[in-house]
């Protein structure tokens, strides 16, 4: 796993509410019924807690925008956070309210704007099927998630529950009711023992497997039969309970493009760019 300090973004999930219901989100907006804002006073701690971290910030949902004092939550990244160093996750839901405080804190290439009103050339990728429950290869489970994507490319996260090593963990977290992640306090994130968490959680999530395109595709909120015990509550999922071998890795790995959705930047309402379009912004 890759340590605290190196990853790309550090996320404070200021909310788990979301406008939008999407199918296989990471935040698990479309099952997801106990819905959290952060305060003030867990945002100031969670950015004070971060002086030192070489990687962006991000302002995230959820949904931010929804969050009621979003301006306030504003000025606390200005406060703490050098501006080459924020960012901000929004499908523009109240783009038009604060746009002048999104404009003040963010720089524009740190925004990544993503209204979901467009066709996918990829699909969000299956998260609530047990990666133990599935697959009884010790040895294969295991090199799945030592090589996740989502490890290596993305985010750690603070949200009121604590600090967590990966996104989807912290999501997993307050879907399931898991107790809480670490202690949010300075330099948390300098922290080398990681397992605690990636027993807790890996083993829960299916976001490191590559399935077939059948299962990606097909639009349906997947979820194995032990994590559905652990919240009753989910309603609108389809039960998955076929077991994973090696083969259908070696199948599914080829045309597996996990975590690509769109061939065009976003970082405001109704524009797309280009990637040199973006570039040279």
């Amino acid at each position: 796993m890759r340590k605290l300090k190196d990853k790309t973004n550090i996320q404070i999930e200021v909310t788990n509410g979301c406008n939008l219901k999407c199918v296989n989100c990471s935040r698990f907006v479309g099952v997801n019924k106990k819905i959290f804002f952060m305060s003030l006073d867990e945002i100031e701690r969670a950015l004070q807690s971060l002086e030192g971290f070489k990687g962006g910030v991000g302002c995230m949902g959820g949904e931010p925008t929804l969050h009621p004092q979003f301006p306030e939550i504003c000025k606390l990244f200005r406060k703490y956070i050098p501006e080459e160093h924020r960012g901000l996750w929004t499908n523009g839901y109240k783009w038009k309210e604060y746009e002048k405080e999104i404009r003040e804190t963010f720089p524009i290439k740190h925004i990544v704007f993503n209204a979901h009103d467009f066709k996918y050339k990829g699909y969000h990728q299956p998260l609530l099927i047990a990666s133990k429950e599935i697959i009884k290869n010790e040895k294969l489970r295991m090199e799945l998630i030592n090589n996740c994507w989502i490890d290596k490319r993305w985010s750690a996260s603070i949200s009121p529950k604590g600090a967590f090593f990966c996104e989807v963990a912290c999501a997993l977290n307050h879907l399931f009711d898991l107790g809480g992640g670490w202690v949010v306090k300075k330099g948390w994130w300098k922290r080398v023992d990681l397992q605690d968490q990636v027993d807790k959680y890996c083993s829960l999530c299916s976001i490191a497997i590559p399935f077939d395109k059948e299962v990606y595709e097909s639009h349906l909120q997947y979820i194995s039969p032990g994590n559905l015990k652990l919240n009753s509550s989910i309603k609108n999922v389809e039960l998955y309970d076929k077991k994973y071998f090696r083969s259908d890795y070696e199948k599914n790995i080829k045309n597996w493009n996990p975590g690509i959705f769109r061939d065009f930047y976003q970082v405001s309402p109704n524009k797309r760019l280009t990637k040199e379009e973006y570039n040279n912004l």
